[in-house]
Order: structure tokens, then sequence, then C-alpha cells
């Protein structure tokens, strides 16, 4: 974990307080924004100017002890700033536009953000200036992807702890090799875990297969659907009205999806963001979580073949789901 010098800095985020994750290169969006108190009583943060894909931000208050702010960056994604608000520190995941991750950070006492990164240039994209600005910080992140600056790799299940916020990075291999999300346990805050997922798990979605293979896959799918269903899930991008529309055109008989992507649209009309959503929400109506569902299976016109491994099976199903995916955003 790093912490930036001076009675006060702003927090980046890429996994935990230290920097997690960490992917994008490319010039980012800058914005000038104030403090707010909403008409719901809970302290939200408004930008005086136009964001790149929303056009207000509010920091939802998982428990009494965290708020957690998404900050839109590029054309679609998030960094996330993690608020330890008993000890006044923070961490932040994905500071993939440095500017815009400060421009929004509240002042805290005493000590600064770390960063926790994914691999991509997107995502890890800050890395560099944060650190040239902030020489003490630390970058956290998968050892198997060459993380900008990354000066604390991380291993399957290892832990970051940053005040009282404690994060675990999971290996979920199948966007890349060594592809990574972070778990911050609910627990010391009588609340729910937090999965900041990256790249792995949208809303209604996952991400494209590009350096693994569909069972490497579904085996790290299945290891966020196999979290607590009251986990909520801060995805690396937004793409729910995207996602939801595509699953709407396999199940067409599924009322939570279709109350799902009525809600999306709107708050994408509004130009306000989707997340969070839960682990137990995703297994309804995000078919790369449904591998095992009859209902998708028969929407693809597949059956599993005699003496075909169950797994090997869903793996299969994954693939023509990622597949059409695929052919839908070309198209």
């Amino acid at each position: 974990v790093s912490w930036l010098p001076g009675p006060w800095a702003p927090i980046p985020i890429s996994g935990v307080w230290p920097l997690l994750g960490g992917q994008s290169r490319r010039p980012g969006h800058l914005s000038t924004a104030g403090w707010s108190l909403d008409t719901r009583g809970c302290l939200g943060f408004e930008a005086l100017a136009q964001t790149p894909f929303l056009s207000c931000l509010s920091v939802c208050s998982v428990t009494s002890g965290v708020k957690i702010l998404p900050i839109p960056v590029l054309s679609n994604n998030y960094s996330y700033l993690v608020i330890d608000t008993h000890s006044s520190t923070a961490a932040a995941i994905d500071p993939s536009d440095p500017l815009a991750v400060q421009v929004r950070t509240p002042p805290l006492p005493r000590r600064g953000p770390g960063w926790i990164c994914a691999h991509k240039w997107d995502h890890s994209g800050g890395n560099m200036a944060l650190r040239r600005r902030y020489g003490s910080c630390r970058v956290y992140g998968s050892a198997c992807d060459a993380i900008p600056e990354l000066t604390n790799p991380l291993s399957d299940k290892e832990t970051v702890t940053v005040g009282q916020l404690c994060f675990k990075a999971l290996f979920t291999p199948g966007h890349t090799v060594g592809h990574m999300v972070y778990l911050l346990d609910g627990k010391p805050f009588e609340g729910p875990a937090c999965l900041f997922s990256g790249d792995l798990l949208f809303l209604s979605g996952c991400g494209r297969i590009f350096e693994g293979t569909p069972e490497t896959m579904l085996a790290s799918l299945d290891t966020a659907a196999d979290l607590a269903e009251d986990t909520l899930l801060w995805p690396g991008h937004e793409y729910a009205l995207d996602c939801l529309t595509f699953a709407s055109l396999l199940e067409l008989e599924n009322p939570v999806l279709e109350q799902k992507l009525q809600w999306a649209n709107q708050q994408r009309l509004e130009k306000r963001s989707t997340c969070p959503s839960t682990i137990g929400e995703e297994k309804e109506y995000n078919p790369f979580l449904r591998t095992h569902c009859w209902e998708l299976h028969r929407a693809l016109g597949l059956q599993r073949l005699r003496g075909e491994d169950w797994d090997s099976f869903r793996a299969r199903v994954l693939k023509e789901v990622r597949h059409r995916k695929d052919l839908y955003k070309a198209n």
C-alpha cells in the first residue's frame, strides 16, 4: 500500500487504497467537480462539467463505514474510489485517467491513496503519471500481467489492507492470462462484500475471451458466481444497456430481465450509472452466468451430447453465447 504525502491527497482507484489493477495510457477526460448533498441525504459528487457518459455522480454508501465513488473515464470505463470513512483512508481501483480520478477525490487527512490495477491500457494507463507525482505510492496487480509501474505483484487469494478496507485478489484468467478481480470484505463494516470485476463480469455481460479458452473463462465466471448472492458487483465498464438488450434476444420470456432492461434504459436516458448490481441479480438474467439453464440451452439450440462432461457442455454454451454477443456488437 502506498500513501501519498501531505495533509491530504486525491485517491486513484485500482484495487485497494494502494493502486490496484491499472490499465490506461490514453489521455482522459477532465472535468471540474464539487461536493454536494443530494436530495436523498447522502454525500454526492456532482460534476460541474459533463463527464464522458454520465451526467452526474453520487457516492454510494455501502455501509456506514464505506463509501464507493464510481468515476467515469474514457468512453465507458469506470475507475472506483473506495473510502474508509472511519480512518479517512481510501483505495483507487483501475485509475486509467489520473486527472479524472484526482479531480473527483475529496480531501483526506494526512494520507493519500493506493492503486489496485488491472492489466490492459484502459485500466492501468494512469499508473505512470501517478507514480511520477506520488513516488511513495505502491501499485498492486496481477503478477502474470505487464502492469505499468507495478510495485506489489499479487497471487491468487492474496490480500491487501488499507485502513479497515481488506481486498482479496482472485485470479480469473480468460479475458487475459493474468486477469484478477478484487473482493472487498464487508464484514468489518457489517455490510455486503463488493466485487470489483474489471473485464471479467459486467451487468448482464462478460469480457471477451482474448487470451484464454471458454473453459478457463467458465471457471473464472464460476468464481464470481460462487460468491454470496448479496455481493455488490462494480464492473469495469458501463455496458449494461447493450448487454441487457442482447440478453433479451436470447430469453424472450424472462420477467426479471425485462424489468432490469426497462430500468437500465431509464438510467441511461438520464445518463446515470447502472452500478452496482448483485451476484444474485446477475444469476437471474446474465446469460454468461446461466450456462446451466435449460432455457438458455433451448434458445441456443444446444443439447448435451451423450457422454459429454457437464462442464464441457457449459463451456460450449458459453462459447456460443460469447460468439453471438461478438456478432451482435459487430452489427
